[in-house]
C-alpha cells in the first residue's frame, strides 16, 4: 500500500472464556498495519460490524477523496455480516 487509509481489512473471530464465547471484530489499515477499530461482544450480530467500522472511521477520519477500500474474507461469517452492510456515512 502506498499510503494510510487506502485499504482496510477486517475479520471476525471468537474467543472461548470461562464465562462463554466472545466475538472479536478487528479492522486494520494495510499500510500501517495498525488496528484502527475493534469490537468485543457476546453476540455476533451486524452491530459488532457497525461498532468496529464506526470506531475505525472516527479514529482515522478518511476523506472521501482517499478512495478507501474495505476488504473482508469471504467465509460465511464475514459474508453475512461485513458484506451486507450499506452504511452511507462510511462511504465504503
Amino acid at each position: 500500500m502506498a499510503a494510510p487509509d487506502k485499504v482496510w481489512a477486517g475479520d471476525i473471530t471468537y474467543i472461548h472464556t470461562d464465562e462463554g464465547w466472545l466475538f472479536l471484530t478487528v479492522v486494520i489499515d494495510l499500510f500501517s498495519r495498525q488496528v484502527v477499530g475493534w469490537s468485543l461482544r457476546e453476540d455476533m450480530t451486524r452491530d459488532i460490524v457497525i461498532d468496529v467500522l464506526r470506531m475505525a472511521w472516527f479514529k482515522r477520519h478518511p476523506s472521501k477523496q482517499a478512495g478507501l477500500i474495505f476488504h473482508s474474507c469471504r467465509h460465511r461469517t464475514n459474508t453475512s455480516h461485513f458484506r451486507r452492510l450499506n452504511i452511507p456515512q462510511f462511504d465504503l
